[in-house]
């Protein structure tokens, strides 16, 4: 998949995957405005958005993209990842600029009216303190956001709402 080169010998490796009953054009609008103090991350969001709901628009100042964008993943902005490389209705790669992490959305056609949205992290841990503490929560919190973040995308995508 884009960007599984970048990260040598990750220590966590999560591939999540829906099927939405939309087009990729239908999604890809939801992904370009992903992120914390952006329209969130359709999951929990007084966990991963400072309690501030997810947008269940679109948001038109959002939906430009660019290799090097900042994609913030905590409300403080301190903390987050950049564009690495996209393909419009294809995919966002994300990366941490040091290649010990990446967060790949990938969109694919199934037919004219459905795609499998697939996201994969890539990551290699820092096994000092008090990181090693913060992965294991990561890890498991994994499986319980990106399940929620999915659906949230999916959700959104299938109801078919309108730019703006």
């Amino acid at each position: 998949m884009p960007g599984d080169g970048i990260v040598a010998n990750p220590n966590f490796v999560a591939t999540r995957g829906v099927t939405v009953n939309s087009p990729p054009s239908g999604i890809w609008p939801w992904l370009l405005q992903i992120g914390a103090t952006r329209a969130g991350f359709y999951g929990y969001d007084w966990l991963d958005n400072a309690g501030v709901p997810s947008a269940d628009r679109i948001i038109p100042d959002l939906q430009r993209i660019g290799v090097g964008d900042f994609i913030p993943m905590t409300p403080d902005q301190k903390n987050g990842m950049w564009v690495k490389s996209f393909e419009t209705n294809r995919h966002i790669l994300w990366w941490d600029k040091k290649s010990k992490a990446t967060w790949l959305w990938l969109l694919t056609p199934l037919d004219a009216n459905r795609t499998r949205l697939i996201t994969r992290l890539r990551t290699q841990y820092d096994w000092s303190l008090p990181w090693v503490i913060y992965y294991l929560l990561y890890d498991f919190g994994d499986i319980v956001m990106m399940r929620k973040c999915l659906l949230g995308i999916k959700r959104r995508a299938e109801a078919g709402t309108p730019p703006g």
